[in-house]
């Protein structure tokens, strides 16, 4: 059986755009020959793909660093380079990703086959025949491919299920699943046995089916560390209601059902105003007497009441019957997860940007465009360092800057770049 991992810290790296060619049309018979420099190919993106078939994030154990093919650079003769492979990482359905430079969830994977773009790939860079005109027929220059993307994510799983199991350890819950479903989780009779969630499939008699999550670990103190404490609750946070399972062999078996919702309440107070069965256990070994006293008990709750004994199946039809009518009537619980939005596909043709002013001779200047611009500049090229420039200016950067007070030998800082300021080069 494979291991149950519900997070893991991974690397995602787009691939790189491929370099654009500068190259001449040297056949015999053409006149003049011309620029014949190709683009590079774009590079590959990586995406996430939910999978109904995958239960666990065992696979981002093992490798932390997921990596997309890059963009192949332009050749000669107008060939332009082959686009990088697209990598799809399949995790399995309900995972949500959260940046770890940001700490904001950026994906939340909650049906099956949802993709997710999270890391685009570069542009490919322009060959020099991109950037002939009448006025320049013979550019000496071409443009380099973008830079990939790499992110650092957290993959949280937070499992898909109709229906969650509470209870003490050793109420019965593992002993229910195992009747109910087809799931065969390790029984025994010392608390504790269950250390991972079990996913049981239940098929109903007009052949549809539900999924059932025996949640281990839930007991008093949980919410300072005892136990398990936490670890496993963010699996019930999507199920539509709550099967209570409680151990009526126990010397105060309200006292446990109480204690368990308060931990219940204290993890997420949304939870305990969930829907809840509650299931009396062990009736094949409580006196009789006591099964009436404790139906009593409960029945201030307000709780549908179901008496029941796992060891022997007494009462399961009853409860299974009762269940298959929630199933139908409560709808899937949808958690409120804020998605934030992902400033990695930001429009990169924005022409906006921002002036600010670090000190009295150094402004800084950010900007979508520029952003790209720079990541498919070669700034030791005297002519694409022209071509930026003039950009910058239709775009208004410079007429800016001198409102602000701009003088000559003042530092600008264009995206990480550092440039010094000249009227009679920028200015004009």
């Amino acid at each position: 059986m494979a291991a149950f991992i519900d997070k893991a810290k991974i690397k995602v790296v787009s691939g790189r755009g491929g370099d654009g060619c500068v190259a001449w049309r040297r056949e015999k018979f053409v006149d003049k020959g011309g620029p014949a420099g190709g683009d590079g190919g774009s590079g590959g993106s990586v995406y996430f793909v939910a999978d109904e078939n995958m239960s666990t994030l065992l696979d981002f154990t093992y490798k932390s660093v997921f990596r997309a093919k890059d963009g192949e650079n332009g050749k000669n003769k107008n060939c332009h380079g082959q686009g990088g492979a697209d990598l799809y990482l399949k995790v399995p359905v309900g995972v949500i990703v959260r940046d770890l430079k940001t700490s904001k969830i950026i994906a939340d994977l909650n049906e099956n086959n949802k993709t997710v773009l999270i890391a685009k790939g570069g542009r490919g860079g322009r060959g020099n025949a991109r950037f002939a005109t009448a006025q320049k027929r013979s550019p000496q220059f071409c443009e380099p491919g973008e830079a990939p993307v790499e992110r650092e994510l957290e993959l949280e799983l937070k499992l898909i299920a109709d229906i969650g199991l509470l209870g003490m350890p050793n109420a019965g819950k593992s002993s229910f699943i195992s009747i109910i479903s087809s799931a065969r989780p390790k029984i025994a009779d010392y608390p504790f046995t269950t250390l991972v969630p079990n996913l049981g499939v239940v098929k109903k008699p007009d052949g549809d089916g539900f999924v059932v999550a025996d949640i281990p670990g839930l007991i008093e103190g949980a919410s300072q560390g005892t136990g398990l404490g936490y670890e496993f609750l963010r699996h019930i946070q999507r199920c539509r209601f709550f099967v209570h399972i409680v151990d009526m062999s126990l010397e105060n078996p309200l006292d446990n059902y109480l204690k368990i919702n308060n931990e219940l309440e204290k993890y997420d107070s949304e939870l305990i105003k969930r829907h809840q069965v509650l299931v009396l256990n062990k009736k094949d070994i409580v006196e009789e007497q006591k099964i009436e006293d404790l139906k009593k008990q409960f029945a201030k709750l307000d709780r549908d009441i179901f008496v029941v004994s796992c060891a022997t199946k007494e009462g399961i039809n009853e409860l299974l019957s009762h269940i298959y009518t929630l199933v139908e009537e409560l709808p899937q619980h949808e958690i409120e997860i804020e998605i934030e939005h992902d400033s990695e596909f930001d429009n990169n043709d924005d022409s906006a940007f921002e002036i600010t002013k670090l000190n009295k001779n150094t402004y800084q200047i950010t900007g979508g465009k520029l952003k790209r611009l720079i990541n498919v500049t070669d700034i030791k090229n005297v002519q694409q360092v022209r071509r930026l420039s003039n950009i910058m200016d239709s775009m208004g950067v410079w007429t800016r800057l001198r409102e602000l007070g701009a003088q000559n030998e003042d530092t600008i800082i264009v995206e990480g770049i550092e440039m010094i300021y000249s009227d009679e080069y920028y200015g004009k």
